[in-house]
């Protein structure tokens, strides 16, 4: 159930945790004990500024890890919130450490994980940076990121669901995109012919 190398960690080092919607998970400055593996739901991290405003710095889904920033820090750097009824595994970062020092090929495949995570971090970045919606909309969909909901899609690459929506109505029409059902999109195949 664990992604690679988590998967290998002894049973003793993993803690299931379950938190309901609005439930706190850990607090900014908090010392850092566990990184985490997101089974179901959905974790918000908030960092905030000392005017006190809250910044939304990640949205955690299933399937995904977070807080793997404070595996070399003394403290989290953000707070993470449930926005609905969450399921985690609590991964200790003592045994993470340890199994690092120990294991070159969990250290190996920890390292290729981290680096896969900041290409996929860049990409959201480069995408962030088109200016046109029907464009952003259309490299999303060509990377694959509409693997939920439309609203979540949207909210991944910074437009609103109007927004996304109106995007792919245009994209459909000018066929560059089919819809396959509800909520169901791939870039159509005649574009990939003429573009690949």
């Amino acid at each position: 159930m664990l992604p690679i190398p988590f998967n290998t960690l002894p049973q003793i080092a993993l803690k299931p945790k379950a938190l309901q919607k609005g439930e706190l998970l850990f607090r900014q400055s908090d010392p850092p004990e566990f990184l985490y593996f997101l089974r179901s739901g959905h974790i918000q991290l908030l960092r905030h500024t000392e005017a006190g405003d809250g910044l939304v710095i990640h949205n955690a889904h299933a399937g995904q890890t977070f807080a793997e920033a404070s595996l070399f820090s003394s403290n989290y750097h953000c707070d993470a919130v449930a926005c609905e009824a969450s399921e985690l595994i609590a991964m200790s970062k003592t045994q993470i450490l340890k199994t690092m020092r120990q294991n070159s090929l969990f250290a190996f495949a920890l390292s290729a994980r981290f680096a896969g995570e900041i290409q996929a971090h860049r990409r959201r970045l480069e995408l962030l940076s088109i200016k046109n919606a029907p464009q952003r909309v259309y490299a999303a969909l060509a990377d694959g990121l509409l693997t939920g909901s439309v609203t979540a899609m949207a909210a991944e690459i910074g437009l609103t669901h109007e927004a996304t929506y109106r995007a792919l109505s245009q994209l459909t029409k000018e066929g560059r995109l089919v819809k396959t059902g509800r909520g169901r999109y791939h870039v159509s195949s005649t574009q990939i012919s003429t573009t690949g």
